[in-house]
């Protein structure tokens, strides 16, 4: 089981935040909409102003099309071609302007499917500085959250989910996520508040 805090010490010198696609495009109303996403902004947003130049923002970037995307992606696309690049409007793609105020020095990694760590952008920006360890922040819980979690974990960063920074669509499955974190990944993620993470990011 994972404990509850920063049970391996406070956070070091190679600590970064990545956020998870806080945009405009999964705010609540549309959608794809993300009914939490407001109510963690600001412990996101705080965790932003007080590390921007540590703090990695990733976007999701929808298809250009239904016959751009690959495989599967095709009938996700046919559901959601609404929100193609062909058809959606490009500010939906943002990031929210609350975050989007600290790039720079934030960093902006897009990518096209739920994992952050396809097509080696993210590895290849980790691999300027000498980080070690990841505090986890943005939305979808289940999704691109747990895909983000699940490649750091491979590659043996220390993870911290921000549990008043992360959101779901659906509580059943964000609550399912966050047993699992606990549950399952106790060597490798710990689970701490905005405020723990901050009192200890040094």
């Amino acid at each position: 089981m994972a404990g509850k805090g920063l049970v391996h010490g406070p956070l070091g010198p190679g600590c970064l935040h990545v956020c998870v696609d806080m945009q405009a495009i999964f705010l609540p109303g549309g959608p794809w909409g993300n009914a939490w996403m407001e109510r963690v902004l600001p412990a996101i947003e705080e965790l932003a102003a007080r590390h921007a130049a540590r703090t990695i923002f990733t976007r999701f970037i929808p298809a250009r099309d239904v016959e751009a995307a690959p495989g599967a992606w095709k009938r996700y696309y046919r559901k959601w071609e609404s929100l193609t690049l062909s058809h959606v409007d490009p500010a939906r793609i943002e990031l929210v302007a609350s975050l989007a105020r600290f790039v720079p020095p934030a960093t902006v990694v897009d990518k096209h499917v739920y994992s952050p760590w396809t097509g080696g952008r993210l590895d290849a920006v980790l691999a300027s500085g000498d980080s070690d360890t990841l505090v986890v922040t943005g939305g979808e819980t289940d999704v691109c959250v747990l895909a983000t979690v699940l490649g750091a974990i491979d590659r043996g960063y220390r993870v911290v989910i921000a549990t008043d920074a992360i959101c779901g669509s659906a509580d059943e499955t964000h609550d399912a996520a966050m047993t699992l974190y606990a549950s399952r990944f106790g060597e490798q993620v710990e689970i701490a508040t905005t405020e723990e993470i901050l009192a200890d990011w040094r």
